[in-house]
């Protein structure tokens, strides 16, 4: 690619050198050749692509350049007569390790001229680096760079890995594989990765030897059912830089003031009244940034930590507005609602709360009902003055947080009150609590390992979010209470 890409700027420049030496008379002015250059991949204009255009018959000495605007729109004027070769340069191309495409321009009269150009289809893109495949295929390929964060260079022969979930339903039961495909840089940080499944997300991370800072964290990647996806990491290194953002609401972009925005692993902060944040002491590299606010569905992205990065822009969406087509029912929760509760109940392989359950254990907020639970515990988060749920992972002995589902909706890890705001007690139709060796496939989340805790309620319409003012309160009411019965008891 190199190689080529010196040429036709060495015959660019020798003819432009000509063309000033030679090319004194005056002539006619030519045509005008325009036209758009298209990201296939992305199913866009491509904005910032360096056009140019040199002759290609040897008539007629000509050299032209300009850049593609915003909508993808270029034009190279006075061009004369001939035949002469159009192409393209942009950073999308060195991401995907491809050569400039070319094609050929025939100038007549004067007349204008139309050429489009465009970066491959992905089906193209991924028969050439992958080689070719049967019909029908879904596999998919993962391409990009791998820079050092410190100084944004390539960063060369660096592993990157590819893991995703695969469930097998075989006569001896469910069984549960992690493929893991693996890549190594080459000297200009490129890597391409096939063979992915596609319409589906995988895990990738990107290290270099065995020290552990240079490495980025383990982000999801969703790869599209076209089975092309570009994916530029960061590496990270011990350093610390700062990034900022905004948290809005998805609907009137509103400021979120106090919604919790934090390094997943890493350090946290809250935005102030104008939705604003920073996160002074953030690792280098790409990273995961979650975002949580109460009421709105948590966010969880991938960042490149990097210096004087652009801020973070982060619009998050209401419970209401994901859980609203959302109708459960006390008895057809467990026959005719499709949710297969009872079925699951049946077969045992996780623990089971009915609405009979929950009224006998006469929970004062929703996280009571998991304090005497098996396989459950209740931890402080000092950080947050806040009790977190944890369940033992099905890998190793330790403890981590499962994923807990709201009426079949994800919502991401939560905390005791998180629980208690979501739902309230008198509320709940139905509970499942999963370790990570049980947990059903619709249940589960990529390769955590952890287990899962759903909870159904019986009400129609979204479910309502109770604030930890209101959990507080009712604690509190119910600490007068008691505190009101032992003075009673005692003046007996």
């Amino acid at each position: 690619m190199a190689t080529h890409r010196l040429l036709f700027f060495v015959v660019l420049l020798g003819r432009v050198a000509a063309a000033q030496a030679t090319d004194t008379t005056r002539r006619a002015p030519g045509a005008t050749v325009s036209g758009i250059v298209h990201d296939s991949i992305a199913r866009r204009p491509l904005a910032g692509a360096t056009v140019q255009l040199v002759s290609a018959d040897g008539q007629v000495r000509t050299a032209r350049t300009t850049t593609s605007d915003s909508l993808g729109r270029f034009s190279l004027d006075d061009v004369p007569n001939g035949r002469h070769t159009l192409g393209f340069f942009h950073a999308v191309l060195d991401s995907l390790g491809l050569e400039p495409p070319l094609r050929e321009v025939f100038v007549a009269d004067h007349r204008p001229a139309r050429a489009d150009l465009a970066i491959p289809a992905p089906a193209r893109v991924r028969a050439a680096m992958c080689g070719p495949r049967p019909e029908p295929d879904s596999s998919g390929v993962v391409v990009g760079i791998v820079r050092t964060a410190v100084d944004r260079l390539p960063a060369p022969r660096v592993t990157v890995t590819a893991e995703w979930l695969e469930l097998s339903f075989t006569p001896n039961g469910l069984v549960r594989h992690v493929p893991r495909l693996v890549a190594t840089t080459a000297e200009n940080g490129w890597f391409a990765i096939c063979d992915v499944p596609s319409a589906a997300t995988i895990a990738l991370m990107a290290r270099r030897g065995t020290d552990s800072t240079e490495s980025t964290d383990v982000i999801d990647v969703q790869v599209p059912a076209q089975g092309f996806v570009r994916q530029s990491l960061y590496l990270g290194s011990a350093r610390m830089v700062a990034i900022s953002g905004t948290v809005v609401t998805a609907a009137g972009s509103q400021p979120l003031g106090g919604a919790q925005v934090g390094i997943v692993g890493g350090p946290q902060t809250r935005a102030n009244d104008r939705g604003q944040w920073t996160i002074a002491n953030a690792p280098l590299g790409t990273r995961v940034l979650e975002v949580r606010a109460v009421s709105y569905f948590p966010e969880r992205r991938a960042v490149d930590v990097v210096a004087d990065a652009a801020p973070v822009r982060v619009a998050l969406t209401t419970l209401k507005a994901m859980l609203d087509t959302v109708k459960v029912f006390a008895n057809p929760l467990y026959d005719r609602d499709g949710s297969g509760f009872q079925q699951r109940r049946n077969s045992g392989t996780g623990r089971y709360l009915t609405a009979e359950d929950v009224a006998r254990s006469n929970p004062i907020v929703t996280s009571d009902l998991f304090r005497m639970q098996p396989g459950v515990r209740m931890v402080d988060n000092p950080r947050e003055f806040d009790k977190v749920l944890l369940v033992r992972s099905s890998t190793t002995a330790d403890w981590c947080p499962p994923a807990v589902y709201v009426n079949g909706q994800y919502v991401f890890t939560a905390s005791a009150s998180d629980i208690d705001g979501w739902v309230n007690p008198e509320e709940i139709a139905g509970v499942e609590i999963y370790s990570g060796t049980s947990v059903p496939p619709q249940f589960q989340r990529g390769m955590t390992n952890c287990g899962s805790i759903v909870i159904w309620t019986r009400r129609v319409g979204p479910i309502r979010k109770m604030t930890k003012g209101r959990v507080a309160a009712a604690l509190g009411a119910v600490a007068v209470g008691l505190a009101i019965g032992a003075l009673l008891q005692r003046s007996r």
